[in-house]
């Protein structure tokens, strides 16, 4: 059964049983913006636990900035409140930060760890664009400023393929989509996109782990995916042939990349409920 709830300090969703699995979002998403399309099959096999960050799903936006160990923290609150002593991990794109984080300081609570679109630390292609995409997010919420953060993310998010498959009436609904669902605390978000730096913990980070790099990403590029599985000691590496949105462009596949990793891990007994 699907619950929601925001009487903890981030709005929580829990769904499925079985083996508990946290799930980090990316900067501008929720957990059902970036997880939903995949959540029910992931549901099929573990009891999945997602916050949404402040600004996005059922939690107000924050007063200050955000920081990773604040986020890393209030997963760690979820797992507590769910009663998960230990669980699996998936953090996709920002969430990838948050993830590594939370790892590097639970070793023993995380049993197996999966990684989108991951970074360690953005470089300078990666800085610039997500200055823009700062600048932009903050800049109002009227239809017009809404829409200008859409034509600029829409050709990031998209890989090149699935952006010029778009027939003109699916771009300009596409467009309209993305321009109506920014959260009120996208540019919070991105804010701590510029300051992540999680190259110190990759070292720390003790769980078996799969990296899965989205080969045509526009955003975050893969070449720092790959750093963040070469800062893991045996990290394995997966890819899907997607943009920043595997969610949009290749669910199926990722859903399975995630859960058959997650089912080679998987406790030889579940978690009491």
């Amino acid at each position: 059964m699907l619950t929601s709830t925001n009487t903890a300090p981030y709005a929580r969703t829990v769904t499925g049983q079985g083996p508990a699995l946290l799930l980090a979002h990316g900067a501008g998403g929720s957990a059902a913006a970036n997880y939903g399309p995949i959540l029910p099959a992931l549901a099929a096999t573990h009891r999945a636990i997602a916050v949404d960050y402040p600004g996005s799903g059922k939690t107000p936006r924050a007063k200050g900035p955000l920081t990773l160990d604040t986020l890393a923290d209030e997963l760690i609150t979820a797992a507590d409140a769910e009663g998960a002593d230990t669980f699996a991990l998936a953090g996709y794109s920002l969430g990838t930060a948050v993830a590594v984080r939370t790892a590097a300081r639970h070793p023993s609570r995380v049993k197996a760890l999966v990684l989108t679109a991951p970074f360690a630390r953005p470089d300078t292609r990666m800085t610039l664009t997500a200055q823009t995409w700062h600048h932009l997010a903050s800049a109002g919420t009227s239809s017009r400023d809404r829409d200008k953060l859409a034509r600029f993310l829409l050709p990031l998010a998209l890989s090149p393929e699935a952006l010029e498959a778009l027939s003109p009436q699916e771009l300009a609904d596409t467009l309209r989509g993305t321009a109506e669902s920014v959260p009120e605390g996208t540019a919070d978000h991105v804010d701590l996109v510029l300051r992540a730096d999680v190259r110190a913990d990759l070292a720390a980070v003790t769980a078996p782990t799969l990296v899965i790099t989205t080969t045509r990403d526009q955003l975050v590029p893969p070449a720092l995916q790959h750093q963040v599985a070469t800062g893991i000691k045996d990290a394995r590496v997966a890819a899907t042939e997607s943009g920043h949105l595997p969610f949009a462009e290749r669910p199926a596949e990722w859903q399975r990349l995630i859960t058959d990793f997650l089912a080679e891990h998987r406790p030889t007994t579940a978690p009491a409920e």
